[in-house]
């Protein structure tokens, strides 16, 4: 069921609703912006850190907290648009969205600076999962929302590797706030333009929205986040037990209850659904190869090959080019064949590409490196784009918000998990590495940090010993690099087979709604 407005416009012009392809493209500028400002701001923290002066705790909470709140709330904020309506959410998200970057950029100290990314990142997730639940209703047709969906799922992946290029340029021309301020006038558009165009629609029987849950999967998501992050960053520590335990303990709380509320925040009932758990799965999963491969390989390009920062990210761009060109086709391509099909091929090809990596040293070509890129981003694109159709596609439209905000859950830790997992195997291997006689214990110490760390301390040495630390360090990171890429690809090509039995049968929606 849908709102009266809905309903009639339905019966009048069926698929083809006037302007819908207009507003589809005010929402995924939306999702891309989103997409943009958790990455952007990394080329802008050398500049920040100079102004502002955070210590390096206060700096890890600037860096962190937007997307920490961002996977927090979205469940939450899916639900919240099912009730009041998700077009009404997505407007007064997309407004607090233009203000909150005004405070972002305009930051005083350190604590404000955590406390505007933290408010950016809950004006984000109202954002995301209102888009994703609009499209569905604003194309009726099955065919047209696939693409629909491909475009929305293109401009979510090309997002993050569009980041680091977009704050090159900004920064090479203005001050750090301006990565911030050039959301102002695509969020003036979405609210001018939305107000016009987008249809609203809601879940008619809502019932309550539950804040005691709402607490539960916020403290439950950034404890397993927070816990994989330090994992990943410091190995094991009571934080990150505590952390997990208590995020863990959260989440349990949180089905538990769901399963007793007569409206839940999230009906947990759809995971029974079998081709629904498999694509959340095959969505998370694919995700984390992705966004993990981008994450190092970014690092391997800067301190390896020695790459300027603009020259990385643009470097990257064959993974965002092959995830716009595959989510465009791959609905089509879907029902030629068949979901299971596209979507165990890609994460397939994912887990070949890092299969490809295990090769990799430190004088690997660009041309290798360049298409294994490619063959990433289209395999992320055909798996993610179907399986976030598959989502939306087995649950009532009343729960559209709710299902979008569970896609949205699973790519925000998928990239989190990818970075974290696969970053501490690198890390513990990068710090086994042997340092080379004539390095003081304290430069060591630094060196062993980071691979970045060792390249920087390695400016107080001679000029033999500060080039024996670096080829040291370097060739412990790729060692590292290689094993991650090694255990990635397993973990892709099991999760390949294991879609391939999990979604058969599974079939896009066909023909038009009515």
């Amino acid at each position: 069921m849908i709102t009266s407005t809905i309903k009639t416009e339905s019966h009048i012009g069926g698929a083809h609703r006037p302007g819908r392809w207009l507003a589809l493209s005010v929402l995924v500028l939306a999702v891309l912006l989103v997409a943009v400002d958790a990455t952007v701001l990394g080329l802008a923290t050398p500049f920040l850190s100079e102004d502002l002066r955070p210590t390096g705790n206060q700096l890890l909470w600037i860096g962190d907290v937007y997307s920490f709140v961002i996977a927090g709330l979205l469940v939450s904020m899916g639900s919240l648009g099912d009730r009041i309506g998700r077009k009404k959410l997505l407007l007064i998200g997309a407004t607090a969205f233009g203000a909150l970057s005004v405070l972002n950029a305009y930051a005083t100290s350190p604590e404000m600076m955590i406390v505007a990314r933290a408010l950016l990142g809950v004006a984000g997730a109202t954002l995301m999962p209102s888009t994703l639940a609009l499209i569905r209703n604003l194309f009726h047709d099955a065919r047209e929302r696939s693409l629909a969906i491909g475009i929305w799922g293109a401009m979510a992946s090309a997002g993050a590797a569009v980041g680091p290029v977009v704050g090159g340029f900004l920064l090479e021309h203005f001050w750090w706030g301006s990565v911030f301020l050039i959301n102002l006038p695509v969020m003036a558009v979405l609210v001018l333009v939305g107000a016009k165009l987008i249809p609203e629609s809601k879940n008619p029987n809502p019932g309550p929205w539950d804040v005691p849950s709402v607490a539960l999967s916020l403290v439950g998501v950034i404890g397993i986040v927070y816990a994989v992050k330090e994992l990943a960053s410091h190995g094991l520590s009571p934080d990150a037990g505590v952390a997990a335990l208590l995020g863990v303990a959260a989440l349990a709380w949180f089905v538990r209850r769901q399963l007793t509320l007569p409206a839940p925040l999230l009906d947990m009932r759809l995971f029974r659904h079998r081709g629904f758990s498999g694509a959340v799965a095959a969505d998370l999963l694919t995700i984390l190869g992705l966004s993990g491969l981008v994450f190092f390989l970014s690092q391997f390009f800067q301190l390896v090959q020695g790459r300027q920062p603009l020259e990385a990210g643009l470097a990257e761009l064959p993974a965002a080019i092959g995830a716009v060109t595959a989510g465009l086709i791959a609905g089509v391509v879907a029902r030629r064949y068949s979901v299971r099909s596209v979507v165990a091929g890609g994460l397939a090809a994912v887990g070949l590409s890092l299969a490809v990596l295990t090769t990799l040293d430190q004088h690997t070509g660009y041309p290798l490196l360049g298409a294994t890129l490619l063959v990433v981003g289209v395999g992320a694109g055909f798996s993610f784009t179907v399986t976030a159709d598959v989502i939306l596609s087995s649950v009532p439209k009343e729960q559209a918000g709710s299902a979008s905000a569970v896609s949205e859950t699973a790519y925000e830790l998928g990239a989190a998990l990818g970075i974290a997992i696969l970053g501490s195997i690198v890390t513990g291997v990068y710090r086994g590495f042997a340092t080379p006689a004539g390095v003081p214990s304290d430069v060591a110490s630094a060196a062993h940090e980071s691979l970045g760390g060792a390249v920087e301390a390695s400016g107080t040495l001679a000029h033999g010993t500060a080039t024996a630390l670096v080829s040291s360090a370097q060739e412990a990171f790729v060692d590292g690099l290689r094993i991650a890429a090694g255990v990635g690809a397993a973990v892709l090509l099991a999760t390949a087979v294991a879609a391939w039995f999990l979604l058969k049968g599974q079939k896009l929606e066909d023909g038009v709604e009515h």
